[in-house]
């Protein structure tokens, strides 16, 4: 996504994982910052990741940034203050570098993502804040169900943010070099916030990749999607909830959401089905992506012609609403008809099984007890 996180190689089910900051990748490196004494006393695995990263280095890169800040004109006394601020983080570094990597399919993936505490938490939290949640789907089209089932997988319903100093962690994984621009303009990007004035420097928290609040915005995503919820002359995805709300709806109605549509929903193929029809894993970008997806589309109508069914082996709905075929796990896990609101949360963090997650908690929210009918 838009957003950068911690991510697992979901090696038997997504498609090329990419996160926002995984675009833009510039693996320059700083040879004049190396030193050994930052690391002596670290684990050898750690060794060989920051040997030639130091906390003198640092400082040398944060000149260089700094010179460039003053160039762009922010003021003198936020840059003195923010530069003063920074801090090396080595430790950010090793997560950056070597991120997990293990077999998750969605069966192991959505109980974790999706238990019965977030599941509970979630409709809570549906119910508390209706009134607001109507208003927004209102003013953005978007289903309030989306809103809160975004908001407690991307935070756990704003419990966990990070709390790492926003441009220190920005200014870290620059200077770290593996993806020196797309980090080096995120940090420009958060003095911009804090010249706006939607932040204190104190209060502009997120995780050790720089995603930030309720929502795990990137500085870039702040920029686009953020919203004034409340009326109150800020965009505070930090601490106010009703911004964070605004925003993530914002979100999706600038991605292209379709009010009146869902997501989509699991199926069931017959034995003899063409799996040509599913879309291919493995693309190189979302436009690929995408292009791929259009192949493939077909209305509800011509899907149950070709023998897919509801889950429960009811017939699809005789509609004309175009659907894509998506299979996270291939032949051996779950089939989903997709919507295009599909597309639009696959914008949001392009992974099949992170959008499976939402969807599924999102209709969670709002099903039926068990035993309750119309």
């Amino acid at each position: 996504m838009m957003h950068l996180k911690v991510k697992y190689t979901l090696i038997a089910a997504c498609l090329v994982v990419t996160s926002a900051c995984s675009a833009n990748a510039d693996s320059t490196q700083n040879t004049a910052t190396t030193s050994t004494n930052v690391v002596a006393n670290k684990a050898n695995t750690n060794k060989a990741i920051t040997a030639d990263k130091s906390e003198a280095g640092f400082a040398l890169y944060c000149q260089q940034l700094k010179a460039e800040a003053l160039a762009r004109g922010y003021p003198k006394a936020l840059v003195a203050k923010v530069f003063n601020s920074l801090s090396y983080h080595p430790h950010v570094v090793v997560a950056d570098k070597k991120q997990p990597e293990f077999v998750e399919t969605l069966d192991t993936y959505l109980p974790k993502r999706v238990n019965d505490w977030r599941i509970k938490q979630a409709r809570l939290a549906y119910e508390k804040y209706q009134p607001e949640l109507q208003q927004l789907s209102k003013q953005y089209g978007v289903p309030g169900r989306f809103i809160i089932a975004l908001w407690g997988l991307e935070s756990s319903f704003g419990k966990i943010t990070g709390n790492y100093s926003v441009p220190s962690a920005l200014a870290t994984l620059a200077y770290e070099g593996r993806r020196e621009a797309f980090f080096r303009q995120e940090f420009f990007l958060a003095l911009d916030i804090l010249q706006a004035g939607d932040v204190t420097l104190a209060d502009m928290k997120g995780s050790w990749a720089g995603a930030m609040g309720h929502t795990q915005f990137m500085p870039s995503a702040f920029v686009k999607y953020a919203q004034d919820g409340d009326g109150d002359g800020h965009k505070n995805i930090w601490t106010n909830r009703k911004d964070a709300f605004a925003s993530i709806a914002n979100y999706l109605k600038t991605e292209g959401w379709r009010p009146g549509e869902s997501w989509g929903r699991q199926v069931q193929l017959p034995a003899t089905f063409d799996y040509g029809l599913v879309i291919p894993k493995g693309s190189k970008n979302r436009e690929q992506w995408l292009e791929w997806w259009q192949q493939r589309e077909r209305p509800l109508t011509e899907w149950a012609k070709l023998g897919v069914r509801n889950i429960d082996g009811s017939a699809l709905a005789h509609s004309n609403l175009p659907a894509t075929l998506v299979m996270p796990d291939d032949k051996e896990g779950r089939a989903y008809l997709a919507y295009r609101n599909y597309q639009t949360l696959m914008h949001w963090n392009r992974s099949y099984y992170f959008v499976s997650s939402v969807g599924y908690l999102a209709d969670t929210i709002v099903a039926k007890p068990a035993g309750k009918h119309n």
